[in-house]
């Protein structure tokens, strides 16, 4: 989360122009005020080391219904983190701020920092808190085949992306909902401005994501490609994707990433919208009732993994 001082001073500089032409300033009253703004923000930076801002030592933003804010939130909340979660309003940040989510702000010391992407986010915590929490972090430990397992399941995110938007972008209202215009944890303003802004998202997200007949079938195919490794690997009962002997990250990105279709209990750990099946339009549930068919036990694993780790949250 940014500084709000800092925050204000980019928003004075970004109106100086205006300021100048409203008031009709000379060059040396223009060139005056410049100097202002600098000495403004070099108060900024000695004020962070005087009084740093206030706020959480770890903040996460999320949006509502985002799989792989999930995969993050899943491992933190397992990891045992103290976290504040922050979230915004369906795609409002990436298409008009640029910040995509999960995006993860954490302080070190007197330094505020920040990371997004949810694989970089997993190698940070692994970094910072595989020595210090032992065995309790060693589910974040990454090796080379879940380093090339997790590029398989995020990318199968993307396709989930369109998958859920070429179904859910021709119903407004659900589609509103899954971006949590009806969560009172986003703030008001937000929820107001995607709706009234809807078709101009909805022809962004159909742009930005491609979302037709031919990549919705791409999609469908690359989706059900994982499913179809993973139900094999789960033949021989083991506990573990891989085969490890206990639950590592790729198990818990799996399962975040394939709750997107499947929904089960417990998904968002309590903090992201969960929709009921019977709520989703009717080719949408065609396909999740034919995964669920076609492989059940990637679907069982899925759902057990989260009434085991997640209902209770």
């Amino acid at each position: 989360m940014p500084d709000k001082r800092i925050a204000l001073h980019a928003a004075f500089v970004l109106l100086l122009p205006l300021v100048v032409a409203m008031f009709g300033l000379t060059f040396w009253a223009a060139l005056l005020l410049v100097l202002l703004v600098l000495l403004w923000r070099w108060m900024i930076v000695l004020a962070g080391f005087v009084r740093p801002p206030a706020g959480p030592d770890m903040a996460l933003e999320t949006i509502s219904a985002s799989h792989f804010v999930e995969k993050v939130r899943w491992c933190m909340d397992r990891l045992g983190l103290e976290y504040e979660e922050v979230p915004w309003c369906g795609t409002l940040g990436a298409f008009y701020l640029g910040r995509t989510v999960p995006r993860l702000h954490f302080r070190t010391g007197m330094v505020r920092s920040q990371i997004g992407n949810s694989p970089e986010i997993l190698r940070y915590l692994w970094g910072a808190y595989g020595a210090e929490r032992g065995e309790a972090a060693v589910f974040l430990r990454p090796t080379k085949d879940r380093l090339e397992f997790e590029r398989q399941i995020d990318r199968c995110g993307v396709s989930l992306q369109v998958w859920i938007y070429y179904h859910l972008l021709d119903d407004p209202a659900l589609c509103k909902h899954a971006w949590g215009v009806d969560s009172e944890a986003i703030p008001a303003w937000q929820r107001k401005l995607i709706g009234a802004l809807y078709p101009l998202q909805a022809l962004m997200v159909r742009k930005a994501f491609r979302v037709n007949e031919t990549h919705y079938r791409k999609s469908c195919e690359r989706i059900e490609a994982l499913l179809a490794e993973t139900e094999a690997s789960l033949a021989d009962g083991r506990r573990s994707i891989l085969g490890d002997e206990t639950i590592n990250y790729t198990d818990l990105a799996f399962a975040a990433i394939q709750g997107a279709w499947l929904q089960p209990e417990g998904y968002g750990g309590g903090a992201g919208i969960r929709i009921e099946r019977s709520r989703v339009p009717a080719a949408m549930r065609r396909d999740i009732e034919r995964w669920i068919e076609d492989y059940p036990r990637a679907s069982r694993f899925v759902e057990e993994l989260y009434a085991e780790e997640r209902r209770g949250d």
